[in-house]
């Protein structure tokens, strides 16, 4: 049993409550644009689980019944004891090669990315793990665990990880010797010289204890979140994408074609010598961390919120409808939501082209709309809650929009000013 929809809205809760008590505290942890960045890349790796087959569950089947040398009893707890610490083992060398191997990294990055952390940053998921991650599961078939014994471990284990996302609370005096707990994942989380790359447990910290890659908190060491190379962008495909390029970028780059392969199977920020002489990347000053902080007005965050939330039931109902949909009427609800998440992360990144995609992508979802209706693909009713939905996102991106221009003429003047003087 998945029970990852059920613990969704408990989730949306949990993060409210921690915004007010930050408030309340006077120690808030949120930005909207960071927090409107996490909950889109939520969103984009949820949606992209609509239109790309799961291969590792077809894998998963296949071994389970054919290549199995044991099997787990569903009705025995001492199997299911014994599955939960198979699964954990298993996601603590996932997770540590997903840091320490640069293509594992270039799908698990975009759960880093953030320089906030806080109860949204975990729901900050990638969109490409349907490439690699299943790959470290294949074990668990082959002993003979159920699939449904597997997808309600999994799940499970996932909703035990969001509430480690936080800094309001400290340290949980023994239970920090054996569980994951919110101060030793804040220093997973740090890109501090002293912290990185430590701290890879997902439901038990043993394994890092066991393993040599355990690193307590302490007070004196105030974690700095975030990745080495900041990413410096609120694109959600560009965050899942980046690294990737930048991997095919140094191997076009390089003259030698043992490190053109080489890149495949680095260790993560491993690039070729010629390459990195040449284009050097910039590492995070963090001697004097600033944060990636472009700022719209409240009228500009307020209408990104509520851009954000009309996508989000535009993700519920094609969530609900998913089984009746045709495949290219589902293609349709998520170059939808795609579109409209990337003008987002141009918006907040006040790019002058948000516009121009903005426009651009107005043309394309009415034009798709319009051929729906012509060709018969949809009922009336459905054209006409999608033509709301399209003026409704239209006047909140205008908004948006207005708010970003206003904020680039302040930022510009400001620059001026001291110049004159």
């Amino acid at each position: 049993m998945n029970f990852v929809p059920y613990a969704v809205p408990f989730f949306l809760l949990a993060i409210v409550i921690e915004v007010l008590w930050g408030w309340l505290k006077g120690n808030n942890t949120y930005r909207v644009n960071d927090s409107i960045n996490s909950l889109s890349l939520g969103l984009l790796s949820t949606i992209s689980k609509f239109v790309f087959l799961n291969i590792g569950l077809l894998v998963f089947t296949r071994i389970e019944q054919h290549y199995a040398v044991w099997a787990f009893a569903i009705d025995s707890i001492s199997h299911w004891f014994l599955a939960v610490l198979l699964y954990d083992f298993l996601y603590y060398w996932f997770h540590r090669i997903s840091h320490e191997r640069q293509l594992f990294w270039g799908s698990h990055v975009v759960h880093h990315q953030s320089e906030d952390y806080n109860l949204s940053t975990a729901l900050r998921q990638t969109s490409t793990s349907f490439f690699t991650t299943w790959v470290f599961y294949i074990p668990c078939f082959f002993l003979g665990m159920p699939i449904s014994m597997y997808v309600s471990i999994a799940s499970a284990h996932l909703i035990y990880q969001f509430w480690v996302h936080t800094q309001h609370i400290g340290k949980l005096g023994i239970l920090e010797w054996f569980l994951v707990t919110p101060s030793n994942h804040r220093v997973h989380h740090a890109q501090n010289a002293d912290y990185i790359d430590t701290n890879y447990g997902g439901l038990l910290i043993i394994w890092d204890r066991v393993f040599g890659t355990f690193k307590e908190e302490r007070d004196e060491q105030k974690p700095i979140y975030g990745i080495r190379t900041p990413l410096a962008s609120w694109n959600p495909l560009w965050a899942n994408l980046h690294i990737f390029v930048s991997m095919a970028t140094d191997a076009w780059r390089t003259s030698s074609w043992l490190d053109k392969v080489r890149i495949l199977w680095s260790k993560t920020g491993w690039r070729p010598r010629d390459v990195a002489a040449r284009y050097p990347s910039k590492k995070t000053d963090l001697v004097d961390f600033t944060k990636y902080n472009p700022c719209l007005s409240v009228t500009g965050n307020l209408a990104i919120i509520a851009q954000y939330a009309l996508l989000s039931l535009i993700y519920l109902w094609s969530a609900k409808q998913i089984n009746e949909l045709s495949y290219g009427l589902l293609w349709a609800t998520v170059i939808t939501q795609v579109c409209s998440l990337t003008v987002i992360g141009a918006i907040m990144d006040g790019k002058p082209i948000a516009r121009r995609l903005e426009q651009t992508r107005l043309i394309v979802l009415a034009t798709g709309l319009y051929a729906s209706v012509a060709f018969n693909s949809i009922p009336l009713q459905w054209f006409y809650y999608g033509l709301g939905y399209l003026v409704t996102s239209a006047v909140l991106m205008w908004l948006c929009l207005k708010s970003a221009a206003r904020a680039v003429a302040v930022a510009r003047s400001n620059q001026v000013l001291p110049s004159i003087k």
